[in-house]
């Protein structure tokens, strides 16, 4: 949603690269909003955040990307769904449709590298 803008703030005040809450941020070692304008700081904590709810959600994808931008209260109070928000549904959906397409184009090296995938499925060289 920030558009890759490291400055970026939303509407509810999510800040940074990956959007995160001020309140989350500290949760994850940012000690002040601000400092979810620099891109290290903003992983770190989003990482860490996305870490925590895949613990959370038993890797639940679509829970987990519900919580990350609804919140976790907003999963819980809807019985452990995605919440019934217009917004969190249609992001859920589209950061899915990413994921599926980056799946299909990426794949992970033995050594943990991120590598392309040629026409025929193969990792390219």
């Amino acid at each position: 949603d920030s558009r890759h803008n490291p400055k970026a703030v939303s509407h509810a005040g999510a800040r940074g690269v990956m959007q995160v809450m001020p309140a989350t941020g500290r949760r994850f070692g940012a000690r002040a909003a601000q400092s979810l304008f620099d891109p290290n700081t903003n992983l770190r904590a989003s990482a860490a955040y996305l870490r925590t709810l895949m613990l959370r959600y038993h890797d639940d994808l679509k829970l987990v990307l519900a919580a990350y931008n609804a919140g976790e209260g907003a999963v819980d109070r809807a019985g452990g769904n995605i919440p019934p928000y217009k917004e969190t549904r249609t992001y859920v959906r589209r950061v899915l449709v990413a994921y599926q397409r980056l799946t299909r184009e990426f794949k992970l090296t033995d050594a943990g590298r991120l590598q392309a995938v040629g026409p025929t499925g193969r990792l390219q060289k």
